[in-house]
């Protein structure tokens, strides 16, 4: 049996598929821009990046990351970011593209912490969180170094932990998401209700660059930013009993401009004693956690749980 898996990432803004061997290893990446504006664009999308990662190579099972939510149970995923996907069948369109191989679905954010914990910052922990904070905040849960999905597959979706109980609407219909705090479009516009002053279409880059410039307004965006994550991770780790959040995406690249905050704020909050030593790191995997989270799905179905 071949020891390679496909792996598929599909979000808002690329699809890409992937080789990567039973160690975690990436041998081949496809992708492109996704299409979302029609569903079969977005599907023909996926198709091609699919046929150009595996160029006649054979693999013994697929795993999915996909931005949800996903459900699990009939195997389709509705992703808030591409809008034309609503119960989108996703499973039973791949097995179709590739059929006899087994196929896996998961979110984008519990297969970023699963690749984390396979093959990144969280290698050997057995009880995590890994996070994504970027246009929004996702996430995903291990405990006991299994992957944690519940009943439809979206357990561990931390964005939404509420961190303002009087805070700003959120697009899930809740108020004060910790996402509505720190999810990077939020961010710049908290930031420009309070004066920072950005050229028409600045993004987070920009306010993160701003902030390490100096700016005041910036740096308190991402102070906000850390300590809304922080109390999301504090209140996961308390339920779950974790002891390491690992924080991923592209706001989080910007290092300990949001990582201090983070920290500050656990040591502030994680004050009960099986908490102790609950740490904050950050994401090792880059743009890739999700292609190797996804690909632990296959190789969990294959042969069981990777190791950690």
């Amino acid at each position: 049996m071949t020891d390679l898996v496909l792996a598929l990432d599909i979000g808002g803004t690329k699809v890409a598929a992937g080789l990567v061997e039973r160690d975690g290893s990436v041998v081949r990446v496809a992708r492109e821009p996704t299409p979302t504006d029609d569903p079969e664009r977005t599907w023909a999308a996926v198709a091609r990046v699919v046929d150009e990662a595996l160029a006649g190579e054979q693999v013994a099972g697929v795993g999915i990351a996909c931005a949800g939510p996903v459900d699990l149970v009939v195997g389709t995923a509705s992703p808030i970011n591409v809008a034309c996907w609503r119960g989108f069948p996703l499973v039973d369109r791949v097995s179709a593209l590739l059929p006899g191989l087994p196929v896996e679905l998961a979110g984008d954010g519990p297969c970023m912490a699963y690749g984390e914990h396979w093959a990144g910052a969280g290698r050997g922990c057995g009880d995590m969180v890994g996070l994504v904070v970027s246009t929004g905040v996702g996430g995903g849960l291990v405990v006991g170094g299994e992957l944690l999905l519940g009943r439809t597959g979206n357990a561990g979706h931390i964005g939404h932990v509420v961190v303002e109980d009087d805070g700003e609407p959120c697009t899930c219909g809740g108020r004060g998401c910790a996402e509505t705090v720190a999810g990077g479009p939020r961010m710049v516009a908290w930031a420009r209700r309070r004066g920072w002053r950005a050229a028409e279409g600045a993004d987070a880059a920009h306010l993160a660059a701003d902030a390490l410039a100096g700016d005041k307004i910036a740096r308190a965006a991402f102070r906000r930013a850390g300590r809304a994550v922080g109390l999301a991770v504090v209140a996961t780790a308390a339920l779950c009993d974790l002891e390491l959040a690992v924080v991923g995406g592209g706001v989080a690249q910007v290092g300990d401009l949001l990582l201090d905050p983070v920290r500050e704020t656990v040591a502030a909050h994680a004050r009960l004693s099986y908490l102790d030593g609950l740490r904050v790191e950050p994401a090792r995997l880059g743009s890739r956690a999700g292609l190797v989270g996804a690909a632990a799905l296959a190789t969990s179905r294959l042969s069981g749980p990777p190791p950690a």
